[in-house]
């Protein structure tokens, strides 16, 4: 019974979450609908504006930065779906065959013109819904002008109502990337203190998954970018969003080091060459560094991201001065590059960072 009401506690949570998760785009789907249908008529003297409320859901259905863009793709794909079912319908009517037709035309249309799937799957919805629901009796240019006032309609609901918090929006991209770095640095540390091939075989796997990761952060940060600059509430986030724009160009570098340096860890296992204990202590270090970057970006007075990258560079100096081991060194220029990346990440100009890395005092465990 206990179990059983746990359960029916989780899926209720679960629910919960899920609507309170939604409930933004619910509520500004349906107020953007309304809105289109209402000024389609209203504004626009149409009788029956069915392209207003349509685009006005398609729009909102997209990606945050590709709203603004996209809108105006809609009202193409719209005229031109609707250019090739008004001539070609004139000329061959309607039915089976003449429906298959128009749509293929419509879509070919589209691309020609250089749309995207959106552009062309739009095009072929108007050339189906005029083929089907509204044969023309001529060309009209009133459904192309319902399908801009729905977009444009969604865009500015999107901007009043309930808009996004672009920061918030970076923010929650960022937290894994930043996690998923940290613990790849962790697995290259444990497996030179172990001495443990495959572990450093799964510790150069690891980086491998921040790369879509990063990916989907950059594409993140291009929509929150749009999204400040449409709402005007939003606007005074765009110079927080030019911190994680530097960032996140560091962090991209920062993972193509680590990765190098995962390859240095794999390659001293097979070479059997031993590390110094400063090596895995500097790597941990870095894994800290990565960890707390995200409140280093959200405040600008923290530095425990900052410090714990020069304790890094500190440890990884002394291990400069105490061998000739060509893996050891590899690995030591490694950790060096990725402190740069990091206090670059931080907000440290470049060449205060490199500076600071060249200039740091050895640092010997016990020190």
């Amino acid at each position: 019974m206990e179990q059983a009401a746990e359960a029916s506690r989780a899926g209720l949570r679960t629910r919960r979450e899920r609507i309170i998760a939604t409930a933004r785009p619910i509520l500004q789907t349906s107020v953007a609908a309304s809105c289109a249908w209402l000024a389609a008529t209203e504004l626009v003297g149409h009788q029956q504006p069915f392209f207003a409320p349509i685009s006005a859901v398609i729009t909102l259905g997209l990606t945050v930065g590709q709203r603004r863009r996209r809108a105006v793709e809609l009202a193409i794909g719209v005229a031109v779906g609707i250019t090739i079912a008004d001539l070609l319908v004139a000329g061959i009517g309607t039915g089976t065959l003449q429906l298959g037709v128009v749509t293929g035309l419509a879509m070919l249309a589209a691309t020609l013109v250089g749309g995207g799937p959106l552009l062309a799957s739009q095009a072929a919805a108007s050339a189906v819904l005029v083929a089907t629901l509204q044969p023309p009796s001529g060309f009209d240019f009133d459904r192309a002008l319902d399908a801009l006032v729905g977009s444009g309609t969604a865009l500015a609901v999107s901007a009043l109502l309930l808009p996004i918090d672009p920061v918030r929006l970076v923010r929650e991209r960022l937290g894994p990337l930043l996690e998923g770095l940290s613990a790849a640095l962790d697995r290259i540390a444990v497996a030179l203190e172990q001495r443990d091939e495959r572990e450093a075989e799964r510790a150069l796997t690891a980086v491998s998954p921040l790369d879509p990761l990063y990916e989907s952060l950059t594409a993140t940060l291009a929509a929150a970018g749009d999204a400040a600059r449409i709402s005007l509430t939003r606007r005074g986030k765009l110079s927080q969003l030019e911190r994680y724009i530097a960032a996140i160009a560091e962090l991209g570098l920062a993972i193509e080091n680590v990765r190098v340096l995962a390859r240095g860890a794999v390659r001293a296992m097979a070479l059997d060459d031993l590390t110094p204990p400063e090596v895995t202590a500097a790597i941990r270090e870095l894994a800290i560094a990565a960890r707390e970057l995200g409140p280093l970006l959200e405040d600008e007075g923290a530095d425990a991201s900052r410090e714990a990258a020069l304790r890094a560079v500190r440890l990884a100096n002394a291990v400069l001065e105490e061998t000739a081991n060509l893996s050891a060194v590899h690995i030591v220029g490694q950790v060096r590059l990725v402190a740069v990346d990091l206090l670059r990440a931080g907000g440290v100009p470049r060449a205060e960072a490199q500076a600071a890395v060249r200039g740091a005092p050895a640092e010997k465990l016990g020190s």
